[in-house]
């Protein structure tokens, strides 16, 4: 298992430069990643290092369309996970639904209104930042349907592991974990190396997804001012975020109370189920 501090190195990989099978193969096999067979960017939120959630609880993944029988059996045995939240689109889903598994639940909600176009603009000064907070906010709102769910997950089955995923297993995905493990208390250092190790997660499919972000986009060629910086993922971004819910919404757990209707009771007993079995 590599280290915090070499795991960061090697996600601070520029989305443009090819990472060498030889170099990423060895960590997405080991901890905190997770081999499911069929799956991608599929790791243990509990395993990443210094991360204060219990192991063998949260789950985060890439898209599962591709899932193997074996994939599929891993999930519902080894990991014993069971329920997997879908935050994809309806779009997204019907051109992948999630596989059936015997055992295992899927969920999914309407998300409250499309996705917005990511403005390309707004991400060609500096790495993004402003593009990022914007997306992400965005994300925030439009798929708070899934964060209450999986909240309530959390707070009420604390013995069924549980899985959630979008499609690159990066941006939906990535903000609910950065959420999930700011309220166990997390530090700051954690929280973003877990969102930057999505770089690495999802060397596999790489190519796929940078032409899933040109069509989602509309670009018009990989070096379209803003769009290498809508494709990468950094600490100064995931920052501008986590301050953009500070300013708006006065943090995580407010957001949270707040926006998501949670008590201080809930968030309380959420925390501990996070952390504690």
């Amino acid at each position: 298992m590599a280290n915090a501090s070499e795991l960061r190195k090697l996600a601070e990989t520029d989305t443009i430069q090819e990472i060498p099978k030889e170099q990423y193969g060895p960590v997405i096999t080991n901890p905190p990643f997770v081999f499911v067979d069929g799956s991608f960017n599929t790791r243990d939120l509990g395993l990443v290092p210094d991360s204060p959630i219990r192991a063998g609880f949260i789950y985060r993944s890439g898209a599962l369309t591709t899932l193997t029988d074996n994939g599929k059996a891993v999930m519902a045995g080894k990991l014993g996970i069971k329920r997997v939240f879908d935050i994809r689109s309806p779009e997204e889903r019907e051109k992948g639904p999630d596989p059936e598994i015997e055992g295992v639940e899927n969920t999914w909600h309407r998300n409250a209104r499309p996705d917005s176009t990511p403005d390309l603009d707004k991400f060609v000064s500096g790495v993004g930042e402003a593009g990022y907070e914007d997306m992400y906010l965005e994300v925030i709102d439009v798929y708070s349907a899934a964060w209450k769910d999986i909240l309530e997950h959390i707070r009420d089955r604390p013995s069924d592991p549980l899985m959630y995923h979008c499609t690159a297993g990066r941006d939906r995905t990535g903000v609910i974990s950065g959420l999930l493990l700011t309220l166990a208390g997390a530090s700051p250092d954690t929280v973003t190396l877990d969102y930057l190790l999505s770089r690495i997660g999802t060397e596999p499919v790489r190519k796929h997804l940078l032409a899933f972000a040109m069509a989602g986009t509309h670009a018009k060629s990989e070096d379209q001012p803003g769009f290498l910086n809508l494709c990468s993922l950094t600490a100064a971004s995931w920052h501008a975020f986590v301050n953009g819910v500070q300013r708006d919404y006065g943090g995580f757990e407010k957001f949270v109370t707040e926006k998501l209707g949670f008590s201080v009771d809930d968030v309380a007993i959420i925390k501990k189920n996070l952390t504690t079995s």
